[in-house]
This record gives structure tokens, sequence and C-alpha cells, in this order.
């Protein structure tokens, strides 16, 4: 098993480096005693309020039932006037497969204990009960593929950095995404273990590619590289510790059942490519422009 490292960083204050929602975790800590998860009826669609990709009454949800369990911690530590530098391709999940990957889900949920839906650290088995809440919390949001390591910059390096990357990626043009392949990845201490989503196929030249564009960028401001052999993905689910072989075997296994009469056995889904973005702190940049076909 090939190991993940865990770059992970976050959001920041106007001034200062803090937690981020990027789809590959580091270390949490536990709480000795966490709060039961509240109803599921706090989940209705109805009298919400879109914000971001959750409507209010989810992130409620996940605030209340979050509250006692697993919390990140920096992969960095923090330094007065330090941002948080993240480059990735935001990815949706498409309507159509979201049906597949519930029911997988909530497979994996009921053979596997303390499985978490990755960002939100929610348990998984917590949603077990009800498939549409299950599919919007856990795939109703937005991935992202890292082109590069999530690293703390100073804030004199911003504008550099974002001028560098907008020339090196200026202008893309729109490619098919395949994920493919599930993959199981531990983070460099073996404290984590991710279930994903790989690109083997269509796109990884691509954003291989684009990886290699990041990287230039990166050298150029002393910042450290992407991996050697980088494996594009998007992560859904974690649990703490090193669970890789027993995660593998139950996945192979659940796979090899679900694929009768289903179409995971093909491709997981498909996702056009949508452009690039860098966050740096609580901002978001948009770097590329695509080229007409």
């Amino acid at each position: 098993m090939e190991a993940l490292q865990a770059s992970y960083g976050g959001d920041a204050s106007s001034d200062s480096d803090a937690d981020d929602t990027t789809p590959v975790p580091t270390n949490f800590k536990e709480s000795p005693t966490p709060l039961p998860p509240p109803p599921l009826f706090l989940l209705n669609p109805s009298n919400s309020t879109p914000v971001g990709n959750l409507p209010t009454n989810v992130l409620y949800f996940l605030d209340f039932i979050v509250s006692g369990q697993a919390a990140r911690v920096r992969s960095f530590p923090h330094v007065e006037g330090n941002y948080a530098l993240h480059v990735y391709i935001p990815v949706y999940i498409p309507s159509v497969p979201k049906k597949e990957l519930t029911l997988f889900l909530k497979k994996l949920a009921s053979i596997v204990p303390g499985l978490h839906i990755v960002d939100v650290d929610v348990p998984l088995n917590s949603l077990y009960e009800d498939d549409h809440k299950l599919e919007q919390v856990a795939l109703g949001r937005e991935f992202h593929i890292s082109l590069g390591r999530t690293v703390p910059i100073r804030v004199h390096q911003i504008d550099s950095v974002v001028a560098m990357l907008r020339q090196k990626l200026q202008f893309q043009k729109r490619y098919w995404i395949d994920f493919s392949k599930w993959q199981v990845f531990v983070n460099d201490d073996h404290t984590r273990t991710f279930l994903s989503m790989e690109v083997v196929t269509g796109g990884l030249a691509e954003i291989r590619k684009q990886i290699h564009s990041v990287n230039e960028v990166y050298k150029l401001h002393n910042l450290p590289e992407f991996y050697k052999d980088p494996r594009p993905h998007i992560s859904l689910t974690w649990a703490l510790g090193d669970i890789s072989d027993s995660l593998e075997r139950v996945v192979e296994e659940e796979m090899k059942r679900f694929n009768v009469g289903s179409s995971l056995h093909k491709r997981i889904f498909t996702s056009k490519f949508g452009g690039i973005e860098c966050k740096i702190g609580n901002k978001t940049y948009k770097i590329c422009k695509f080229q007409d076909e």
C-alpha cells in the first residue's frame, strides 16, 4: 500500500492560516464524551436556504453531529501571517451515479465500523437509515482533485503565486475525467485510512500535465512539490488508524457483488473538467480559461 501524505491545510482569517476542507484530511482528535446524533428530520429540505453546496438545515445538522466527534488539526504549525495554499480541480458527482454510490457506501457502513464522511466528519453509519440524507451529505458537495500540496505561504507571496499559476495554466482545453477505480490510501504516519475514487484512464494525462505546471510554480517559491508519481483522486470516507487491508478486502468483495447489473464495474462516474481554482486563506481565485475546441 502506497502511503498518501496528508498535506492538509485550511481556510484562514484575514491574517492567519486555519483548517481547510480539502479532499485529503490529516490528524484528528477524539472527544471523551461524544454527543448522540440529532434526529434526521433536521435534514428535511423544507424551509431551508442553500448555503454553499448544502442548505442551512443540513449545515445545522452537521454542526450538531460533529460536536464531540473527531476534529481536524493542522498539518503544519500556525504562524501569524501565513495563509494555506491549495490548488485543485473542483468536481461534482452527477446525479445519476449518486444512487448506486449511496447504496455502495451504505453497504460499506454496515460492514466496516468507524467510517466517517470526508470534510464534514460525520459518522457514515449515522446516516445509514436514510438513503436521501446519506446521498445529500456524502455525495452532494464539491470534491477536489489536488494539483499540489496544501502548504503555508506568506502574504507577500500571494500575488506572485496566483500570477504565475495563471500564466502557466491560463488556457486549458475541456476534457472528461473518468473516476474508474476504488482505491484505499493511508497517510504517512498510518493514523488515517481513506476510501477514494482514483483517475487511472480518461483525464489522467491532462491532470498530470497540470500538476507539473503547479510544481514549477511551487519550486520558484521554494514550496514542496507534489508526489513524484501522482495519483489523482477524490476521497469519500476516512477511518482512524491503518485499516487498509481489511477495507480493501471488503471493497473488493462488495464490488464483485455490486458489479452484477451495475455500471460501476466500467467506471464509477465521469465528470467534465470545469477549471482550476486556487484557495489561499479564505479567498478562492479562478486560475484558467478555456480554449475553443
